[in-house]
Parts: C-alpha cells; structure tokens; sequence
C-alpha cells in the first residue's frame, strides 16, 4: 500500500487528519502538540532538526496510519 503520509506534510496536518500519529511522535520525542513549529514545519524539517532520520519517522508514521 502506498504512504498516506509525506515528507512535507505538515506536523499540525498529520496530526489533524491522523491522530494516531500523536502516539509515533512521541516515541521519537516530537512533542509536536504543543509546539509553535509545528504549525509550518515540515516532516523532513522536523526530523532533521532534532536528529533524527526522517525516513525512519515516516515510516513509522505510515505504518500507524495503514488500514
């Protein structure tokens, strides 16, 4: 099956259209729900700006999300 989630989705749009993505986030440490940043920034953004590998994140974030 195809992502429903990408790279320059929005944590704000993820997090309104998939909240079952809140769970995935905090795993990697993204407190997205409270941040300011999140409003703008971008998957890939994010993850870098924290260190991580945003395609591990995204592809949490699509398995969470998969029917």
């Amino acid at each position: 099956m195809g992502q429903k989630i990408s790279r320059e989705m929005t944590f704000n749009y993820i997090l309104e259209h998939f909240p079952e993505t809140a769970e995935v986030l905090e795993r990697f440490n993204l407190d997205c729900a409270g941040c300011m940043g999140a409003m703008t920034e971008s998957i890939a953004d994010g993850a870098r700006a924290h260190g991580l590998n945003a395609d591990e994140v995204l592809a949490a974030l699509n398995a969470a999300v998969e029917d």
